[in-house]
């Protein structure tokens, strides 16, 4: 392969860390140590049924179920592992959070301590790796206490807005890493003959308007008004209100769904319902919403509990809930318009009704 002038992950940090002459290089560190782990577990991904690692965690003693209440994949229990090998020991981190553990971890005593708080979901729509589909990893950087104490989860409760860095690992094709450092982001591409995270996406941005949204049809009857009122008068097409037709699409694998949109434009929607109302909303706000959500603002687009910026969202929990819309500027303020305006009243006259297979 012929040389190129493209930048190594590496090379970026330190053209990023220039900006700040007071850095110590503990940030550029743990984000190189990241991309490490994001490796390892893309040739885990890679290997499939061949690795060993398909299917059920601890499948002989029928399966364990992480605190979301999922059945675990084997591939759920070796990322988490991964991860935690793979950053413990540099002495940047105070402490990490993952989906797949109930509490904070700390770092063990034999490893210095640092500053940052790593949180992460090690491997998203891991419910597809059996059939082969896309996956990903995501992590969120917070500051965290540089007193070498023991974290406790209200460490980890921080708005969106706060966090240090944002990125997610896609599993597909090929390996890609996607990174805001809150100047943009930027898209790197794993060089397979190098090793390398190499620099092939500079400067993402989200198209402001769109004709595509991806929302999961099946749970149309729990939908709250604004949303069956949005998705309405995309399926209307060019006669409708909208006057111009759209795709739907649903992969569920929220990495490669942000992940298209951040490519190519398109909105996403996983909102509040009335499913479980034990749960408002199906996506966790630390590990999921707020690091995509600040890769989508930061490349021009917006995310949103359908009514509120997600960034300014004021966790309450380790492991909260939230619905989630993110994507294309104008099509998710249109959605958090819909939901301020009163509902609309139907006509009584079935002909005059607007057709939709989601009607009640």
């Amino acid at each position: 392969m012929p040389l190129t002038n493209r930048s190594t992950l590496t090379q970026f940090l330190i053209e990023e860390r220039r900006r700040f002459p007071e850095a110590s290089g503990d940030f550029n560190a743990l984000i190189l140590d990241v991309a490490i782990a994001c490796k390892s577990i893309a040739r885990a991904v890679a290997f499939g049924e061949l690795g060993g690692a398909m299917g059920n965690h601890a499948a002989e003693a029928g399966g364990s179920v992480n605190v979301q209440g999922e059945t675990q994949k084997k591939l759920d229990v070796l990322s988490n592992d991964v991860f935690i090998q793979r950053t413990e020991w540099a002495g940047n981190l105070a402490g990490m959070a993952s989906e797949e553990m109930d509490l904070p971890y700390q770092i063990p005593a034999q490893f210095p301590r640092g500053k940052y708080l790593l949180v992460f979901d090690p491997l998203d729509g891991s419910s597809n790796i059996d059939v082969n589909v896309s996956v990903g990893s995501i992590f969120s950087v917070l500051r965290g206490s540089d007193t070498g104490a023991d974290v406790t989860e209200a460490d980890f409760l921080q708005r969106g807005m706060k966090q240090v860095a944002a990125g997610y690992a896609l599993y597909g094709p090929t390996t890609m890493l996607v990174l805001t450092v809150g100047d943009g982001v930027n898209g790197f591409t794993l060089d397979p003959n190098l090793g390398e995270f190499m620099l092939t996406h500079p400067k993402l941005k989200i198209p402001e308007d769109t004709q595509e949204f991806a929302i999961n049809a099946s749970n149309s009857r729990f939908w709250e008004a604004p949303v069956k009122r949005y998705v309405d008068e995309c399926l209307a097409g060019k006669t409708g209100p909208r006057a111009k037709d759209f795709n739907m699409r649903w992969i569920a694998s929220m990495v490669a769904e942000a992940h298209r949109i951040l490519m190519r434009g398109g909105v996403f929607m996983y909102p509040r319902d009335t499913k479980d109302l034990s749960k408002p909303g199906r996506l966790r706000l630390l590990y999921e919403a707020n690091p995509i959500g600040l890769i989508m603002e930061q490349a021009g687009g917006r995310a949103s509990t359908g009514e509120t910026p997600m960034l300014q969202v004021q966790p309450s929990s380790l492991h909260q809930r939230i619905g989630l819309v993110f994507g294309s500027k104008n099509e998710v303020e249109r959605i958090e318009r819909y939901h301020t305006e009163p509902v609309r009243s139907e006509m009584i006259n079935p002909l005059f009704v607007e057709r939709s297979l989601f009607r009640d």
